[in-house]
């Protein structure tokens, strides 16, 4: 009998030890992402979807300046380079690769998805919505103290458990989802970089002025 208290007694002692709340997962989430700067990169997998239109995937990886972005629209592939300076577009099919100065005014969309993960408790309440073996979902609530109206009123964010690795990403903007998921750190300078020896005979359009 005292083996059987006593088992039950460390057996609750360890569930009592892991319970953690919503907050308390989302800070060591970002304790890891912590841990890989701009010079690491990140590579990630977004959803768009769009009532009627359906859903539209793409991948990105990010490395400082340097980006690349896979998508499939209307039938075609269509991969973007930019280091900053330049833009390059491969269209499948056309077989062209067109290339402009890039538009260095605006914010890159991966390091403004990936604040969404780091600032999820800035203006947010958030909750555990769902808890598996392997998983943590947390709902996040836009609170009245933000006033951001870019700000979607709901995200959800699935934290892997054991390692705190930030799983996905949803959230509701106006009539359109967008789910960021399937999250790589470490990216490589092959990874970000045009080189158009991988796409020979194709014609280049330079738009530069």
């Amino acid at each position: 009998m005292k083996r059987i208290f006593a088992l039950l007694a460390a057996c609750f002692l360890a569930v009592a030890a892991y319970a953690q709340t919503a907050e308390e997962i989302i800070a060591k989430m970002e304790e890891v992402m912590e841990q890989f700067g701009e010079e690491d990169g990140i590579q990630m997998t977004m959803d768009i979807k769009i009532p009627i239109l359906g859903t539209m995937s793409s991948k990105a990886w990010s490395l400082g300046d340097k980006m690349r972005m896979e998508a499939e629209m209307l039938g075609k592939k269509v991969i973007t380079w930019q280091d900053g300076v330049t833009e390059w577009i491969y269209v499948s099919g056309e077989n062209t690769i067109t290339i402009n100065a890039q538009d260095t005014s605006k914010k890159s969309d991966e390091k403004e998805n990936m604040e969404m993960f780091r600032n999820a408790t800035e203006g947010y309440d958030v909750s555990i919505a769902k808890e598996d073996a392997a998983s943590w979902t947390i709902k996040c609530k836009k609170n009245r103290s933000n006033t951001n109206k870019d700000d979607p009123k709901n995200m959800e964010i699935v934290v892997a458990k054991g390692t705190y690795y930030p799983m996905s990403l949803k959230a509701k903007v106006d009539m359109v989802t967008v789910t960021i998921r399937d999250l790589h750190f470490k990216v490589s300078e092959k990874d970000v970089t045009f080189n158009k020896a991988d796409y020979p005979g194709v014609t280049v359009v330079d738009k530069r002025k």
